[in-house]
């Protein structure tokens, strides 16, 4: 994962240096204090000059936002009039972590009266966060000495859950095709997804596609094929198997460079339009696969939603995939996950087989996908379920993607089955009250019976979005 990075945005009162500017070299140390904190855990901190008026906020975040850092940590260096600050604020993707903090440990009836100028930051918090609240921006809060707690940790501890928030807001989801027709529960109109998440979505178009794929070498297609008979099994043997493979990695191939020209976190496909007279030269499973083990969000079916809430999960857990909950088995109270040919490959129990697909969903040739049974460990899956009035629910279920026991018969697709945190019934009943769409991201989350950090993370992820976030436990 790379390096987080945060800008801190300093604030003080203009009327201080109206008065006199004794105070500015000590503030100023402080920024830098807390500056160097953040660097020595590992965290690459970029300090905002200190802002006292609207017009340098609006710099400020302006100049976060083209850094792209994960978030704006926000720094009183004294009391700030709210409304100074709350327009940038407010219009900012960038999510907020409140540091409440001052310089001094002790205040009690033997401090110096003058310590007041550069430890009265607390009132300066509670007014900027009375305009959050009211103007709907979410944030998240820790409070305590910069020096002797652990606030500046809890800061660092939001991180995670504040690049997903980043990814979501400032995201880029590559569209190939529509969205599956009549699928309206995870259905987010491009316009509406800008609107309310933050998203952009490029299309790809046939003429586009057309020259990515005639700019694939076949020394470059030979290359991949060789790395995916070091990574997988298959396919076995040479014709009908290698030729299959080799459209699936000269297709990939074009969707990755694609995916690298536009600088797209997600994308997504729909199978039905798929077809050779477009310039697709086969459906690009295969290469959906790979991008999730890069890090790339991926979804099924069209679906812009689910493939960019699979990019932010993986900012913070990297061992995320795209699925579906498609049969219960009430004998044993287990949920078997699969999809048509799409998984991320690393999260595989053993080695993924590259299969070829008899494919007859779409007029195009048939492709080759991985295929394999998902490893077992504790998970958490996330759904983002569309609401009423441009709102959004964030369900979360801790569960347990359990061990292969026995031969299964499901060998040429993907699949897993997951114990769910209440009994199976009760568990769909759940979910499906809440709203829950039959697309999901899902993340591992360490040993079994350890989701409890990574719930937390994606609990705060949802709260900096805003979301109604839900946990579904036992």
């Amino acid at each position: 994962m790379n390096q987080s990075k945060i800008g801190i945005l300093p604030f003080w009162l203009k009327l201080y240096d109206d008065i006199g500017r004794e105070a500015r070299p000590r503030i100023e140390e402080f920024v830098r204090i807390v500056a160097q904190a953040f660097e020595r855990r590992g965290v690459a901190a970029s300090p905002a000059p200190v802002c006292r008026l609207e017009k340098e906020f609006d710099a400020a975040v302006k100049r976060f936002e083209r850094e792209e850092v994960d978030a704006i940590v926000t720094l009183h260096l004294a009391y700030s009039p709210s409304l100074e600050s709350a327009g940038a604020l407010a219009r900012t993707r960038l999510p907020i972590l409140v540091l409440d903090t001052t310089p001094t440990f002790a205040f009690g009836p033997g401090q110096d009266p003058a310590e007041i100028m550069y430890n009265h930051g607390i009132h300066g918090v509670q007014d900027m966060c009375n305009l959050l609240v009211r103007n709907g921006k979410p944030f998240l809060i820790a409070a305590g000495h910069w020096e002797r707690s652990d606030v500046v940790d809890r800061i660092v501890r939001h991180l995670p859950a504040a690049r997903m928030a980043a990814v979501m807001g400032r995201g880029r989801v590559g569209l190939m095709g529509t969205s599956f027709k009549g699928m309206g529960d995870f259905y987010t109109p491009p316009a509406k997804l800008r609107a309310t998440v933050g998203g952009t979505v490029k299309t790809l178009d046939a003429e586009t596609l057309s020259k990515l794929v005639a700019a694939v070498k076949p020394a470059e297609v030979e290359a991949e094929m060789a790395e995916d008979r070091g990574r997988f099994d298959g396919p076995e043997g040479g014709g009908s198997a290698a030729e299959a493979h080799r459209r699936s990695v000269r297709m990939g191939l074009a969707v990755r460079r694609w995916i690298e020209r536009e600088k797209l976190g997600a994308f997504t496909f729909n199978f039905l339009d798929m077809k050779k007279k477009a310039g697709h030269l086969t459906v690009p499973f295969l290469e959906a696969s790979k991008a999730m083990a890069r890090g790339t969000g991926y979804a099924g079916e069209g679906d812009v939603l689910t493939a960019l809430l699979v990019a932010a999960v993986a900012a913070g857990f990297p061992e995320t995939t795209f699925t579906e909950m498609f049969c219960p088995d009430w004998e044993n109270g287990t949920v078997f996950l699969s999809h048509m040919g799409e998984v991320n490959w690393r999260l595989l129990d053993g080695r993924g087989r590259v299969e070829v697909m008899d494919y007859t969903y779409s007029a195009t040739d048939d492709p080759v996908r991985v295929t394999g049974r998902l490893k077992a460990g504790s998970i958490v899956l996330a759904n983002l379920a569309p609401m009423a009035d441009g709102r959004y629910r964030l369900i979360l279920a801790p569960a347990a993607m359990l061990a292969a026991k026995v031969e299964d018969r499901f060998g040429s697709s993907v699949r897993g089955w997951f114990q769910p945190p209440k009994p199976l019934p009760e568990f769909l009943e759940a979910y499906s009250r809440l709203g829950g769409t039959h697309h999901l991201a899902m993340c591992y989350a360490g040993e079994p019976g350890a989701a409890g950090p990574a719930l937390q993370t994606l609990e705060d992820f949802g709260r900096l979005m805003g979301w109604d976030t839900v946990v579904i436990r036992g």
